[in-house]
């Protein structure tokens, strides 16, 4: 697991050491550096699995596009940035990189890290590189998790006629828009599903009837059916709201369920040390049922899978909280972090409270899921 992420002038951090869990919450106002966080693991998985051999760090790619080096590099003044990953066995790395703020890439400029074995790592831009690492700890777990991570932008892709089908060697995760749910979901329907996350006893243990399971807890009476167009590399999706009515096309269903999909299938695929970063998980999404996707989210990471959420929604804080309360996750596993946007905020840019066993938190720092309490001050008042 990874246990912290260190950025140093990356664009919003000037310098930010941010410990992580099993189960992470990222929460604050617009432009905070939430999205910051997940774009700059992002960026090392879209490196280490699209230009294996590279030396240089691509901004744009399949799973992210950040630009040129002036949109990454927080001041002006400067040309480098630094990302350090820690993992839970002692070991960690450091990159540098380097780049004119025109370019779209960016030079490694130095590794460094210890491994958990006590040995120590210091390479300069001269030594080539695979997954950005020294040949010889380039099969480190670190690698091939940050390689194997699925990051899930707020912007997942709607309803549609057809959905992509490509072979699974190919993608192996959902995609940065949930492009390719529909495709894992076909390719591996008799996936079987650990036991502690099968929703229903009396259906199969596998991805696709334990998908549909999952998907009938925020959207009553769902039922899927995936199938390949004839001579084409698309897939149809028929989506159900009862057993007495007929599949239909996803633009006559509520739009919030291609929402969720990418994520059910996706965390359900996930293994045990996989990284799952999730932007905005509560989109169109009922409140009831975004507390629901909270509760979902902390079983998920209650079995190893480590997850990263971005969140707007109290309600997506209550689901995590209740599932601590109810020992489906220890509180030990679960890290609140609030942001601030440091132009407008002269206090610390990552405030973390923290969360007892019966789900209360210690803190609330003024925006951390308040404007409830705020609007309803504000009328009692007009009353």
């Amino acid at each position: 697991m990874i246990t912290q992420l260190d950025l140093h002038n990356f664009k919003c951090f000037e310098e930010l050491k941010l410990p992580l869990q099993s189960l992470t919450l990222l929460a604050g106002g617009n432009a905070s550096g939430k999205s910051s966080i997940m774009q700059a693991l992002a960026l090392l998985h879209q490196n280490m699995r699209e230009h294996e051999r590279s030396s240089r760090l691509m901004l744009n790619g399949g799973t992210a596009q950040l630009g040129m080096v002036g949109d990454v590099i927080g001041q002006i003044s400067q040309n480098t940035c630094r990302i350090g990953i820690s993992e839970d066995d002692g070991s960690w790395f450091e990159w540098g990189f380097f780049g004119e703020r025109s370019d779209m890439s960016m030079r490694v400029e130095r590794v460094r890290g210890e491994l958990s074995t006590g040995d120590s790592l210091d390479v300069y831009k001269s030594e080539p590189l695979r997954y950005l690492l020294p040949e010889s700890v380039s099969e480190h777990s670190l690698p091939t998790r940050l390689r194997g991570l699925t990051y899930l932008t707020a912007e997942r892709v709607g309803p549609q006629e057809l959905y992509p089908f490509d072979d699974p060697q190919l993608t192996p995760v959902v995609g940065a828009h949930g492009e390719y749910a529909v495709s894992i979901l076909y390719s591996n329907e008799d996936y079987r599903i650990e036991e502690r996350l099968q929703k229903e006893e009396d259906i199969p243990p596998t991805l696709s009837r334990q998908v549909e399971a999952w998907m009938r807890s925020f959207f009553p009476g769902c039922f899927l059916e995936v199938e390949p167009v004839r001579r084409t590399n698309a897939l149809t999706l028929g989506i159900r709201n009862s057993k007495e009515t007929d599949f239909i096309r996803p633009m006559h269903t509520g739009f919030g369920l291609t929402q969720v999909l990418p994520i059910i299938v996706a965390s359900l695929r996930a293994n045990p040390n996989d990284l799952l970063l999730i932007e905005n998980p509560e989109v169109h999404l009922h409140p009831a049922a975004q507390g629901k996707m909270g509760d979902f989210l902390a079983q998920i990471a209650s079995t190893g899978v480590q997850v990263i959420i971005e969140t707007h929604s109290d309600h997506i804080l209550n689901g995590i909280r209740r599932a601590v309360k109810f020992g489906m996750l220890n509180k030990e596993n679960v890290v609140l972090h609030f942001l601030r946007n440091r132009s407008e905020s002269p206090l610390p840019q990552v405030e973390s409270p923290t969360i007892d066993s019966n789900g209360n938190i210690d803190s609330w720092p003024s925006g951390f899921f308040d404007q409830f309490d705020h609007d309803m001050n504000a009328l009692v008042d007009w009353s």
